[in-house]
């Protein structure tokens, strides 16, 4: 009994510890309930939008986006290219990651952000759609 109590609690204990893997839509994607083509389409996401993988089946893959929404999409719609969203009413992106850096754009709520580099001390680096580039606190995006 102790024997497969610890089992189940290392088993717990290493699939919480493993990171959490994002990736972005390559192009629309319908989200279906199930993974396939005949499943019931749930919803629509945009090219671009970043979802967190929850499992990969053969040629689906199972997903949530930065709403709590889940569903499958073909796995070839899921690019390795990671995207931000942002989840606050606005985020400035600062040319320096600090609060008393110039703004060098703002973006609104649900603007996907390409990822430059990985966070650092509580900033991100990040590419708006028009090419502009700064830093965004952590804080105002979903998609790491």
């Amino acid at each position: 009994m102790r024997g497969a109590l610890l089992l189940i609690a290392g088993l717990f204990v290493s699939s919480a510890a493993q990171a959490l893997e994002y990736r972005s839509l390559t192009d629309n994607a319908i989200v279906y309930d199930a993974g396939s083509r005949q499943a019931k389409p749930l919803f629509i996401l945009l090219k671009g939008t970043p979802v967190e993988v929850i499992v990969s089946l053969e040629g689906w893959i199972k997903i949530r986006e930065q709403g709590g929404g889940l569903g499958w999409v073909e796995r070839n719609l899921l690019a390795t290219q990671r995207q931000l969203i942002v989840t606050t009413p606005s985020a400035d992106a600062r040319l320096t990651a600090s609060d008393t850096a110039p703004v060098v754009f703002s973006a609104s709520k649900d603007v996907v952000l390409e990822l430059l580099e990985p966070p650092a001390n509580g900033w991100v680096r990040v590419r708006h759609r028009d090419g502009q580039i700064g830093f965004v606190p952590l804080k105002t995006v979903w998609g790491l």
